[in-house]
């Protein structure tokens, strides 16, 4: 079990570069103090029981997982907070029908069939499920290049190693979710 002193400067110790990292992801300096004060409350109240040696992982691990948090809730927010001042009102009497704008944008109704959307998601959850089975420094190289779009260099920054290991962590997540996704049907 870690002491609180050691606890206390296992933080300090991480915060800079845990900072910097999460800046270099998201972009925004005030969204990665928030993440990665999020990431060392958590860390505090529910692993402060492990061992000191333990603290290292755990930490990365809650800091990635808040960082991929931020994402989805920003992906989410840009999908349902549509700004409505965007569309112009559909008849001449000035009534105005999202629906009719969105039919008269995409020339359909703008929703997807109840099937191909549970389909959609079994498979969005079939990739969450094989990219969390992925070895800690591939799914990170994975993440940073895929998700959060850096290139090369910028993610052997944030991960402290090469760009030839950025390469090949790349190349062995690719070609793992490759053969777990074709063992499972699914083709992207």
């Amino acid at each position: 079990m870690a002491s609180e002193k050691e606890l206390t400067d296992f933080l300090k110790s991480v915060e800079k570069r845990a900072f910097k990292r999460t800046s270099f992801a998201v972009r925004d300096d005030d969204s990665a103090l928030d993440i990665v004060q999020d990431a060392m409350i958590r860390l505090a109240e529910k692993y402060a029981d492990r061992p000191a040696s333990e603290l290292p992982l755990l930490f990365q691990r809650i800091l990635s997982n808040a960082t991929m948090d931020h994402f989805r809730r920003k992906k989410v927010r840009a999908g349902v907070l549509k700004n409505f001042s965007d569309f112009e009102p559909a008849g001449e009497d000035g009534d105005f029908d999202i629906l009719e704008t969105l039919e008269a944008q995409d020339g359909s109704t703008g929703t997807e069939s109840a099937a191909d959307s549970v389909s959609r998601a079994q498979i969005l959850l079939a990739i969450d499920t094989e990219v969390e089975q992925l070895p800690a420094r591939q799914r990170e190289a994975f993440l940073l290049r895929y998700w959060e779009e850096f290139d090369v260099s910028e993610t052997a920054s944030v991960m402290g190693c090469s760009e030839g290991s950025v390469k090949t962590h790349c190349s062995r997540a690719v070609h793992a979710l490759s053969k777990a996704l074709k063992s499972k049907g699914i083709t992207l």
